[in-house]
């Protein structure tokens, strides 16, 4: 964010990276890194750009030296960096910095739903190898992840899950009741979007496994489209891809259950399990 919003006031000033490096002690390519963010800042160096690009406004300019000092502190996932792969420490990152998440999923609750209890349910399959303490973490991660959820400026989750995911018994009966009852409660929250993807419905072409599209504030990053993997994951932000997968995202909205019928396929999902 910091890094694009460097880089439009370099523009609208008319000054060239090589400039810029000049005015920083650095090189144009160290220029170019900074505006991608693919380095980190320091504070007199950002402080020495906004005074070349000529930025006046106190208020601004204080709200640029904060996200400078943000970007150099860990954030608060870099504690389970023992449990998680370093191709998923970008993600999170990402997912705290969204204003809009949309995901589509056909196998699991979204992490961003998962009671505490289905989601130790999810972390152990396959890997019932894994240490006590390793799965606490797991755990423990994943529901902090959904405090975006309920922070003062919340995200805005729009979720498409395939009803086969109501149906699938992930740690029992006991814990997918439990499960789809905090669904009901979530879908009822003004910032969260449930729909369901019913067995009478064909889906919609092109539509393949699980992925997430990410918006971030402002335009300071274009859209994100993250898709994982078993050992890995894609980052898509390139305007065709993207426009792809939006283009995928709206057309399941369309295929699925209206949110207005969610609670009721949730009840009778429920009453599946009685």
């Amino acid at each position: 964010m910091l890094g694009g919003q460097l880089r439009r006031m370099r523009e609208q000033a008319g000054i060239s990276r090589a400039d810029a490096g000049w005015q920083i002690r650095a090189s144009e390519s160290k220029v170019s890194r900074m505006e991608l963010g693919r380095v980190g800042f320091k504070e007199r160096d950002v402080n020495d750009l906004l005074d070349l690009y000529g930025m006046s406004d106190a208020d601004e300019r204080f709200r640029l030296m904060e996200l400078a000092r943000a970007a150099n502190n860990p954030g608060w996932w870099s504690r389970y960096g023992d449990v998680m792969p370093s191709w998923f420490t970008n993600y999170v990152g990402l997912e705290v910095a969204a204003t809009l998440i949309r995901t589509y999923e056909v196998m699991f609750v979204p992490g961003l739903l998962q009671t505490e209890e289905y989601a130790r349910a999810v972390v152990q399959l396959g890997k019932s190898y894994q240490p006590n303490e390793e799965v606490a973490q797991r755990v423990a991660l994943r529901v902090t992840r959904q405090q975006i959820l309920t922070r003062t400026t919340p995200a805005r989750l729009w979720v498409v899950i395939d009803e086969s995911v109501l149906h699938r018994p992930v740690g029992g009966a006991a814990i997918l009741r439990a499960q789809i009852e905090h669904l009901m409660t979530a879908a009822r929250e003004p910032n969260i979007t449930l729909q369901i993807m019913p067995f009478s419905s064909v889906g919609y072409p092109g539509a393949g496994g699980a992925f997430s599209i990410l918006r971030f504030p402002d335009g300071d990053l274009p859209d994100i489209v993250y898709i994982e993997h078993a050992a890995s994951a894609l980052y898509l932000d390139k305007l065709d891809e993207v426009d792809e997968y939006a283009a995928i995202m709206e057309g399941l909205t369309i295929a699925a259950a209206p949110a207005s019928a969610t609670e009721g396929l949730l009840k009778e999902a429920l009453a599946r399990l009685d």
